[in-house]
């Protein structure tokens, strides 16, 4: 029986050491699986023949020197004989291995009670597809190691869970026709992105629109737009050409982000007409 090594690129994520936070989720992870394995009698290294993982791994998670990916998890909770209860950290885990605006912007959208955004460049995060978003990470430039695009990837997919709220939030979002057409990671990755608009466009919360690249009046020249509303009344918003793309929150800046936005979707096809456009690229391949 042959026996993984470290795995420490592959089977775990860094902790981040300026996120206290994080570490402290990571580092009180670690201690209860050492005390599980003590108090069973389990050696470490009887434990990685088990999981078939190093040994050197499995110091660094107890240590709370590593983030533990869900499927180390799987293994030890079995090894362990801990009914679930390792496996139960996968969420917490998760989200200490994103980095840290990442996960600020999670939280964020999770509490939100509006969402808007025109994307210009790409399809906007919250609607990728594993493959599209893979595709982006690994395309990046200088290169992403392997260990960051699987933490970057895993943090862009969690986001989607914002779809699972009920009720949900209200989401308007807009979609430069380039961002469609451009075949990003291939033809079966794109038409399962494609795909997943439409999905996401049937549902009763969301607005999807797209602007088309004929149309003579645009309001987004400057770039793209996002914004959050929260229960308390407070929001969030930034734009790429506007405040030197720094997030605000001045009500009268958001004022400002808030009229160029509601002109875009003013000139955009109507969500309708914008599933049919949709449909229509389908159609063609």
């Amino acid at each position: 029986m042959s026996v993984d090594s470290d795995g420490t690129e592959e089977h775990s994520w860094s902790v981040d050491p300026e996120d206290e936070q994080g570490a402290d989720i990571v580092a009180a992870f670690g201690r209860q699986m050492r005390a599980r394995r003590e108090a069973l009698g389990v050696r470490v290294a009887e434990l990685a023949s088990r999981i078939r993982y190093g040994e050197d791994l499995i110091y660094k998670v107890e240590g709370g020197k590593r983030i533990a990916k869900p499927e180390y998890l799987d293994r030890v909770d079995e090894a362990l004989e801990a009914g679930g209860l390792i496996k139960a950290m996968k969420e917490d885990l998760g989200r200490a291995s994103y980095p840290r605006k990442v996960r600020e912007l999670t939280k964020m959208e999770e509490r939100a009670t509006e969402i808007g955004a025109y994307s210009i460049h790409n399809i906007h995060g919250l609607l990728q597809t594993e493959g599209y978003a893979r595709t982006l990470f690994e395309l990046r430039k200088p290169a992403y190691s392997r260990g960051e695009v699987e933490r970057f990837l895993a943090a862009r997919l969690a986001r989607r869970s914002v779809f699972d709220r009920d009720p949900g939030p209200t989401i308007s979002l807009v979609q430069e026709e380039a961002t469609l057409r451009r075949r990003i990671g291939g033809t079966m990755v794109w038409r399962a992105q494609i795909e997943r608009l439409l999905v996401v466009a049937q549902l009763r919360n969301v607005d999807l629109q797209v602007m088309p690249t004929d149309c003579e009046t645009h309001a987004g020249l400057d770039g793209g737009i996002e914004f959050l509303k929260f229960g308390d009344g407070t929001a969030l918003g930034r734009s790429e050409g506007a405040f030197n793309g720094r997030p605000v929150s001045n009500p009268k800046h958001l004022q400002t982000l808030e009229l160029r936005y509601g002109m875009i979707r003013a000139q955009a096809l109507s969500p309708r007409e914008s599933r049919a456009f949709i449909e229509h690229m389908l159609g063609e391949t």
